[in-house]
């Protein structure tokens, strides 16, 4: 089993600025892919990044060079670096963890940007 803990979300002002983290406790399994995905009020859930233990990411065009991933293996922790927010950035933000078997989800951390 694989337990995720999210944090770091808020509200903001457009143009500013969070940092979102989450750490992934587990005894027994080695996690491959982490990321971070979201969902609006009446939408679906999206892809916004992702990040291989070996450091190789993946973004969604929409946060191309405004939003960051990274990893911290030796903590199995990922971040998102979120800058230049939009008010479309607004919706409730979940980590994910991909192990060789499974996957696990988070619980969720709301981030609302206000025009």
């Amino acid at each position: 089993q694989v337990q995720l803990v999210e944090s770091g979300g808020g509200l903001v002002q457009a143009g500013g600025s969070l940092r979102l983290s989450c750490a992934a406790s587990t005894s027994r399994f080695v996690i491959n892919t982490m990321g971070w995905y979201r969902q609006a009020p009446g939408r679906q859930r999206e892809l916004v990044a992702t990040i291989t233990s070996d450091g190789s990411t993946n973004s969604a065009d929409s946060v191309k060079g405004r939003f960051t991933i990274s990893r911290d293996n030796a903590r199995n922790t990922v971040y998102l670096q979120m800058d230049s927010l939009k008010p479309e950035d607004t919706a409730v933000y979940y980590c994910k963890a991909s192990t060789s078997a499974s996957h696990y989800w988070g619980r969720g951390t709301q981030v609302t940007v206000s025009s």
